[in-house]
């Protein structure tokens, strides 16, 4: 029998439970420095909050999964990963006050000191914990035996690949190779233990638990996992290595074939169903804020260009996807006819058209593309589920049509009223190209963690007028 690795938030419930303890009991640290040997428990807002705190903790669990590779974790990365980690606590536990109006009731230098005191004892809470595991990891009886069945060509190259694992739940304790008879023989200090001839009889004498079979054909390898399953053991069937794909896999079942599947990142459902519930809530804010500009500029825009209020336009969405998107009209009418004779005085390199000074934009127009107020009506968009609050620049059909292969990746995420482009000084960049790193960046990387980011950068840009135009 096989003991599967835990998947989602359930992997690492060890670390939940603890930072939850060690959440607790930052909050009763900080109680006590500011007010003695009282326990905050004793008094019902500070018991509420307790509450809460727990309430955060698992809501960032469940949307941010913060403990993603946490055990691959230098000392570096895990202090920058626990400061962000209680950051979010501290943030939540401030909007908390905030929304239910308490913050008169709740002392200062409690919740400051709560959040610098959780951050220490959080670190340290991982730093032990990890080094437990991997005490735990160092003693063999707690590892699984492995031999590893493979041609000549490969068995050094995958030793040494398990050699350098920081955490691995298993020791290969010899190496059968099927090509050629090296019985004997060591490869990176592991015995061969047998050959094609005698590995049955090998791995029916000897203390195995699993097998790893790489190297050979797909038939051949099909055919030996058969023979070692109808024997009891545990079969690790090679598929590809990880270093042949993009970074992000998956194993999947399609039909009746397994299958690795690969892309430039992989979202889990709970990461998709917290950026769809950010849409859905900012786009109702956003709509509200349209309807008020539409109060004030309608009536400048017919005044200063007669003509229909919004302007709408097909562009590409996800994948290639064609919709219908909507802007305060800022140009004049016939803005499309006149870009042609002004592509001479384009400034972008590549597929996209920037112009400073544009003769098309009218005055009132200027204004509210410098705090992009003319952004606003597409909310209506990301309700709909054309575009998303924060995603990649959609391009229009004509702009589309003439992309290159490796021009097509930023389409591989819904485009956005903001994103990693526009905030990045989008007034300043003149380069295509430079466009799409920025955005192929962000898809790779991305996480609700960082669409936060893009939008109170872009709350900042709004507000200053800088890098909009």
């Amino acid at each position: 029998m096989y003991k599967r690795e835990k998947k989602s938030w359930l992997k690492h419930l060890d670390f939940t439970i603890l930072d939850i303890v060690c959440l607790e009991a930052s909050l009763v640290i900080a109680y006590l420095l500011r007010f003695g040997w009282y326990m905050p428990y004793a008094r019902e807002p500070y018991e509420r909050l307790a509450v809460i705190v727990v309430l955060i903790d698992i809501c960032v669990v469940f949307f941010f999964e913060p403990y993603n590779g946490i055990l691959r974790r230098g000392h570096f990365q895990e202090a920058n990963a626990c400061i962000t980690f209680c950051t979010i606590i501290f943030a939540g536990v401030l909007a908390y006050e905030v929304a239910t109006k308490q913050t008169e009731i709740y002392s200062r230098k409690v919740i400051y000191a709560y959040w610098l005191i959780s951050m220490a004892l959080v670190f340290t809470e991982r730093f032990v914990v990890k080094h437990i595991i991997r005490q735990r990891m160092r003693n063999e009886k707690n590892l699984s035996v492995m031999i590893l069945l493979t041609t000549a060509e490969y068995a050094k190259e995958v030793l040494l690949e398990f050699e350098h694992l920081q955490y691995c739940d298993f020791t290969v304790s010899g190496v059968i190779v099927v090509d050629q008879n090296l019985k004997g023989v060591k490869i990176c200090g592991v015995p061969v233990v047998a050959n094609a001839d005698d590995c049955f009889d090998y791995l029916r004498t000897h203390v195995v638990d699993e097998v790893f079979i790489n190297g050979n054909t797909r038939e051949s390898s099909q055919a030996l996992a058969n023979e070692l399953l109808g024997m009891g053991l545990t079969v690790h069937y090679n598929l590809v290595h990880m270093n042949a794909l993009a970074p992000n896999k998956a194993v999947e079942k399609y039909g009746n074939y397994l299958v690795l599947t690969s892309s430039m990142k992989i979202a889990s459902p709970r990461q998709v169903f917290a950026k769809r519930l950010m849409d859905i809530a900012g786009s109702a804010v956003g709509l509200i804020a349209c309807g008020i500009a539409f109060v004030i500029f309608a009536p400048l825009i017919k005044i200063q260009s007669p003509g229909p209020i919004f302007f709408s336009q097909i562009r590409m969405g996800k994948n290639g996807r064609k919709f219908k998107i909507y802007k305060f009209r800022s140009m004049n009418v016939d803005a499309e006819a006149q870009k042609a004779s002004l592509m001479a005085q384009n400034e972008m390199s590549g597929f996209m058209f920037k112009m400073e000074n544009d003769p098309r934009i009218f005055p009132i127009g200027r204004v509210m593309r410098k705090f992009s107020i003319d952004e606003l009506p597409q909310f209506f968009n990301v309700l709909k589920g054309d575009m998303s609050l924060v995603g990649t620049r959609p391009p229009t059909v004509e702009e589309f049509e003439q992309y290159e292969l490796h021009h097509k990746a930023r389409l591989g995420i819904k485009p956005g009223i903001t994103g990693m482009w526009q905030v990045s000084g989008r007034s300043a960049i003149k380069d295509f190209e430079e466009v799409v790193a920025l955005d192929t960046h962000y898809i790779s990387q991305w996480s609700i963690g960082l669409d936060f980011k893009i939008l109170f950068k872009t709350l900042q840009v709004v507000v200053t007028g800088k890098g909009s135009e």
